[in-house]
């Protein structure tokens, strides 16, 4: 059975906490929806009421074009321990790019990690937990430093140049194009 609150509670954030992974949801009228997991040490909760999340450069930006376009995002925790649990944040979301105002004050509560692309920042409309009886139990190896270390060697001003001509999505959604590089360390 599904239980819905207005806002996050203190055992809400505590077991967002402990979950290494979430999935992230978004859909524009006439687009694909996107659902994209996510890793690192990337998530936080400002207050009961507002959410963020450290985005990295990779394949796509569908989740900013969608925001733009829609403004409507669902992020799940999934717990793969015990005991079983989903948890679901239904909100609105905006992106805050590296040359945005507020962006500073933003990544300074996430680790340094290279290839930072923006931060997302979902104002909670609902939260939903349900039971997660079907969700298999696993257990963390360890994360893939993959993607950390694939944006460690590049040249950021390289990286820009590169990406400066993306100024649409994969279903032909405008986007904003990153135009600052965040200072490392």
């Amino acid at each position: 059975m599904a239980d819905f609150f207005p806002t996050l509670t203190d055992d809400h954030i505590a077991f967002i906490a402990r979950q290494p992974m979430f999935f992230v949801a978004t859909a524009a009228d006439g687009a694909r929806i996107n659902l994209s997991p996510k890793g690192y040490d990337a998530f936080r909760v400002i207050d009961p009421q507002t959410v963020a999340y450290l985005d990295l450069g990779g394949s796509g930006n569908e989740t900013q074009a969608h925001l733009a376009a829609d403004g409507r995002i669902t992020i799940m925790f999934c717990a793969f321990d015990n005991p079983a649990l989903i948890l679901r944040i239904y909100g609105r979301g905006v992106a805050v790019l590296p040359q945005d105002e507020g962006f500073t004050d933003l990544a300074e509560r996430f680790p340094k990690l290279a290839g930072v692309r923006q931060v997302f920042v979902i104002r909670v409309e609902s939260v939903q937990t349900s039971c997660g009886w079907g969700v298999p139990r696993m257990t963390l190896e360890q994360e893939r430093p993959t993607l950390n270390k694939y944006h460690a060697q590049q040249d950021p001003a390289a990286r820009l140049a590169r990406i400066a001509d993306r100024t649409r999505s994969i279903d032909g959604l405008p986007q904003r194009v990153q135009a600052f590089i965040p200072p490392a360390g």
